[in-house]
């Protein structure tokens, strides 16, 4: 096997590839990068769950298909000057690479032990802007579960219905929701649940432009396909919550505020608060302020934030950290928060336009109530 292209192109692809490699495995070909040297240069990475392959362009001169260790070849990229990369192997595995000055050899191993990727059936399709799907995920992955008591909620469900594609996510305390517009979908409507671990790399994958990516459902797995890189991962499997009969929308208060003032207001009082000494901040929502305040053994700390709209003096607590992860990620200057009781969810919204995003958070019950 024999191939030389640009160090850069060859860095960026084995470090792509390398983010689905298993960290410990019985199959020791999984805790390397599977290359594949033919028409292009392909390059792979699979932990039995996730895979990612990627294609590059490289002058192959001698076809074939090897394994090498993944850190070494990623560490060893990173250290060679900004130049074409020779690489050359022969029959017994060993493999020499030189870049400028610069040359090693490392040991291979054989392509024949790598598993290969799971193929994807086309059954429905949808294609969205790069941009656009990235920022659904990162406005919706900090309410996915870790419980893995609960399998199917450590993913995100993504529905597809005529003209529009919900991302939503929900780990029993919160539940993040966004919506974009999309214009049609290959087979009609469809849902399917993500694994959060993928949706990662495909966060990382994407990039800020309005370029699409693909995304294919299979009878048992995903296919993201963004330009020369594909991530294939399996599907989660069970019943997601019902997230329209969950989230109440009869609230009788409701108030609006600039999104950073909150944020800033919550971050005060949370000076007092850390792991070890834990406490809801409490919110009173009166006319045109929400006074919220904390207390530990640590100390007290109170502030007030304008909003337009009368709370009636609503007393509810939250734990802050899962209030302002709502906050942050809310992509709006300014929100609406819907309150019923002291016990209610309290829903976040747009003030205007459409409801792009929607966050749920659930209270913490405090002490005088």
């Amino acid at each position: 096997m024999k191939f030389s292209c640009e160090k850069l192109l060859l860095q960026n692809a084995a470090s792509t590839a390398s983010r689905a490699t298993a960290a410990k495995s019985t199959i020791p070909a999984l805790e390397g990068i599977l290359l594949q040297a033919g028409t292009q240069l392909t390059i792979s990475g699979y932990n039995m769950q996730t895979g990612i392959r990627t294609h590059l362009e490289a002058d192959v001169t001698e076809e074939g298909a090897l394994v090498l260790p993944s850190r070494l070849f990623n560490e060893i990229l990173r250290r060679l000057p900004d130049d074409v990369v020779t690489f050359a192997s022969d029959g017994n595995m060993n493999v020499r690479l030189t870049c400028g000055d610069a040359s090693y050899n490392i040991t291979a191993l054989s392509a024949n032990d790598y598993p290969e990727l799971p193929e994807v059936e086309d059954q429905y399709a949808i294609r969205i802007q790069q941009n656009i799907l990235r920022s659904m995920i990162s406005e919706t992955s900090f309410a996915i579960s870790t419980d893995e008591a609960r399998p199917i909620h450590t993913g995100s469900l993504f529905e597809i219905e005529e003209g529009s594609l919900t991302v939503v996510s929900v780990d029993g305390f919160r539940l993040a929701l966004r919506q974009e517009p999309l214009d049609g979908a290959k087979g009609g409507s469809f849902r399917f649940v993500a694994p959060g671990t993928a949706l990662n790399e495909v966060e990382k994958i994407c990039t800020d432009t309005e370029e699409e990516i693909s995304i294919t459902l299979g009878s048992r797995h995903l296919l993201f396909e963004c330009g020369e890189t594909q991530l294939i991962c399996r599907r989660l499997e069970g019943e997601f919550l019902d997230y329209r009969t969950a989230i109440p929308r009869s609230n009788p208060i409701s108030v609006t505020a600039n999104t950073k003032s909150l944020i800033n207001t919550i971050d005060r009082v949370s000076v007092v608060i850390s792991e070890k000494q834990k406490s809801p901040v409490q919110c009173v929502f009166d006319a045109g302020k929400v006074t919220m305040s904390a207390r530990t053994t640590s100390g007290e700390a109170r502030d007030v934030c304008a909003v337009d709209g009368d709370g009636g003096g609503l007393t509810i607590g939250f734990n802050n950290r899962y209030l302002m992860d709502a906050l942050k990620n809310a992509p709006a200057d300014e929100v609406r928060l819907e309150l019923n009781t002291n016990i209610s969810p309290c829903v976040i919204l747009p003030t205007e336009g459409e409801e792009r995003f929607l966050y749920m958070v659930l209270p913490v019950r405090l002490k005088n109530n």
